[in-house]
């Protein structure tokens, strides 16, 4: 399962949204607070449903250990803080309201990005967990590692202000590698690592699309 595995991490990093020029722009400081706050409202119309989708995919599950790692991202994200009240805590400094964040209408990369995930969560298990936990999730850390340094070192943002990036890269690292096993070992035949793949490869480029809209609307100032 080494060539698989290899296969998977080459599928993610082809089209990683680290190198997106969105990321680009946001790792050299080109975006102003404004623009920032206008990611957190996006981003929490796909990162606010995301646990929804990790309890569609447990409804499907025939693995045990997998059924305990989706319980455990789902009970993460919703108990005690939630992940997406620290996001909407990172708007308010950015300058955005938590009702402005609530009400923001979905750009149409972003609509296409949440209802891509919607329709991944309801299918075949090992095409959901590659979708889901391989394809999108797996990219966090190294979205974030990124995102997080000049956040403090050049926006001026406070730990407490940015603590949602730092929980997510330990977290997703975490998550990111159980994900790989979970679809190494449910990929089980030639057949379903090709449909696994496949999964993988369509969500790098749903996320790649989804930040892309954000550069476009955002950056660029173009109509979506």
């Amino acid at each position: 399962m080494a060539g698989f595995r290899t296969e998977l991490e080459q599928a993610v990093n082809s089209r990683h949204s680290r190198m997106n020029p969105f990321t680009e722009a946001w790792v050299n400081g080109k975006l102003t607070r404004e623009q920032l706050g206008q990611w957190v409202c996006q981003h929490f119309q796909y990162v606010g449903q995301f646990s929804q989708w990790c309890a569609a995919v447990y409804a499907g599950c025939p693995d045990s250990d997998a059924r305990d790692f989706l319980l455990e991202n789902i009970i993460e994200e919703e108990s005690g803080v939630k992940h997406v009240d620290l996001l909407i805590r990172f708007g308010e400094a950015c300058g955005v309201s938590r009702e402005q964040v609530l009400t923001t209408r979905q750009l149409p990369t972003t609509r296409a990005l949440t209802a891509w995930c919607y329709e991944t969560s309801r299918a075949t298990f090992h095409i959901a967990a590659a979708g889901l936990l391989v394809g999108l999730e797996s990219q966090v850390p190294g979205i974030y590692k990124r995102n997080l340094p000049p956040l403090k070192q050049h926006y001026g943002f406070t730990d407490h202000e940015v603590e949602f990036f730092a929980i997510h890269i330990e977290a997703d690292e975490i998550h990111g590698e159980r994900g790989y096993q979970i679809v190494e070992r449910n990929s089980d035949t030639p057949e379903k690592r090709a449909q696994s793949l496949e999964q993988v490869r369509q969500a790098t480029e749903m996320r790649w699309q989804y930040m892309s809209g954000l550069h476009r609307a955002y950056v660029l100032k173009d109509d979506l």
